[in-house]
């Protein structure tokens, strides 16, 4: 927090009774958080750009559903010096909200500030790190504890399927009444040093927003302040950095020595589920797993989920057995529909080269033709990233698969824009893949309609945009 720092209490001392004011609390990570503290008894209010501009209205009435205040952002909403802001230390201070808060003298908290106040003062704390898999582990993880009968509170940047319920249709958040919290961590802005977990899950380590340099420095003191950390010891960086935990649990698939692994030649893969025998090497007990998600990524993410549930006291056994019921993320290979001549539409989170490969792969083990729309999440990981993504499509696809490219998200604010789609489609051609960039979107599912054949699956990637999914669902039903 950038004035006063934040104690350890459920909701912390000094913020005990003030007001919250979210800004951009339509946000993946900031509207769980509002979620949490408006069951626990805060008073919330909030802005979002997107609201302002027409978007996600049906989100935005539940939140208002929830009690919770929703504003202009044009810095009305600010009406006190006692009301805490919320917002992201990136929002400019030409922003409304945050000059009206500066003129009252209000206190500013950043998303990650705030939450790991929460986090850190959880009798058991589980933090989901990495640079991908974190929503899907995070919502796994939950799942099994919940299953346990822990109660657990659940911070997640993602809508998780087995939460969702007909007053709860945006449930990215579970506020629970037990002394479980598990929550994704985020390495992007370095919040991630923020967190104190009783159990700390080290995904992979892999280029994103960060150097790598920048990205073992932020890992490595990651497990080092954990009580117990779970390693993929299948990615070579993480493994690395096992040296750094005070006491360790690996976890992985092609890893013979893996503590929780998997019995080699039992992996059953299909289009939507998979099956495997997972072995906990400790004392060679096997267990049947079954999970009702595809792709081998999702195998190592189960074993990341039960590893650090094991870690937490939970039976190898019994979270095995919880997982049989996950049913999934919203945009996580999320198979929108079918349509009457075989075309899938698949609604995917895909935007940084590890995550695309994985969706990728996923799409590519079983036959028909890929159709892959991405719209950048940003003109500044293109710059970061782009070249890598264009190696990630030219690897992955076939001749005859087809990648089609919308120009990056922006929602205004100061952006170099010195590096587009368009860049991006010319290092994916370059490579030999075909790939095109159209403007906009509604140009680019124009030209998937066109295109699409019987058996094709069209996949539709991005991230920090909900209408992607209103997207994938307008491609569905133009497609016959």
């Amino acid at each position: 927090m950038t004035d006063t720092p934040i104690s350890q209490s459920p909701v912390p001392q000094d913020l005990t009774g003030r007001p919250f004011f979210f800004c951009g609390i339509g946000g993946s990570g900031m509207l769980p958080l509002a979620c949490i503290l408006n069951a626990r008894g805060a008073k919330i209010a909030g802005s979002d750009r997107s609201r302002d501009q027409g978007r996600s209205a049906e989100k935005f009435a539940w939140l208002e559903a929830q009690g919770i205040e929703l504003f202009p952002q044009d810095g009305s909403g600010i009406t006190s010096g006692d009301r805490v802001l919320v917002a992201s230390a990136a929002i400019e201070d030409t922003v409304p909200e945050v000059a009206r808060a500066k003129e009252l003298g209000c206190l500013r908290a950043s998303r990650a500030e705030l939450l790991s106040a929460l986090f850190n003062a959880a009798p058991t704390s589980i933090a989901i790190g990495g640079t991908s898999g974190k929503s899907t582990v995070t919502g796994m993880t939950g799942w099994i504890m919940d299953r346990a009968g822990t109660d657990p509170t659940i911070m997640n940047g993602a809508v998780m399927k087995n939460f969702v319920a007909p007053d709860i249709p945006f449930a990215s958040a579970r506020a629970g009444r037990g002394q479980v919290f598990v929550s994704e961590v985020d390495e992007s802005d370095g919040s991630i040093a923020l967190y104190q977990p009783s159990v700390a899950v080290l995904l992979n380590v892999t280029l994103d927003h960060k150097s790598m340099d920048e990205l073992r420095i932020l890992f490595g003191d990651f497990l080092a302040a954990a009580d117990v950390a779970a390693v993929n010891a299948d990615d070579a960086e993480a493994l690395a950095l096992l040296p750094r935990a005070k006491q360790a649990l690996t976890f992985g698939i092609e890893q013979e020595k893996a503590q929780i692994g998997i019995v080699p030649g039992s992996i059953a893969d299909g289009p939507t589920r998979q099956a495997a025998t997972l072995i906990d090497r400790h004392d060679g007990s096997e267990y049947p797993l079954v999970l009702n998600v595809p792709g081998r990524h999702n195998l190592s993410n189960a074993l990341a989920a039960i590893a650090a549930c094991v870690a937490a006291g939970v039976a190898v056994g019994d979270a095995v057995a919880a997982l049989a019921s996950f049913t999934g993320l919203a945009r996580r290979f999320d198979i929108v529909g079918i349509s009457p001549s075989g075309i899938a539409v698949i609604d995917d989170f895909g935007h940084n080269p590890d995550k695309v490969r994985a969706t990728l792969r996923t799409l590519r083990s079983h036959p028909g033709r890929v159709i892959a729309f991405f719209q950048p999440h940003g003109f500044g990981p293109l710059k970061q990233m782009g070249r890598e993504l264009a190696q990630v499509f030219a690897e992955e696809l076939e001749a005859d698969d087809r990648v089609i490219l919308c120009d990056p998200v922006y929602f205004g604010g100061t952006v170099d824009k010195s590096v587009g789609s368009t860049e991006l489609a010319g290092w994916i051609a370059e490579a030999g893949k075909q790939a095109e960039h159209i403007p906009s979107r509604d140009g680019c599912g124009d030209r998937i309609v066109e295109i699409a054949q019987t058996g094709d699956r069209i996949v539709v990637m991005g991230a920090r945009d909900d209408t992607l999914s209103t997207f994938a669902k307008g491609i569905l039903d133009r497609v016959a």
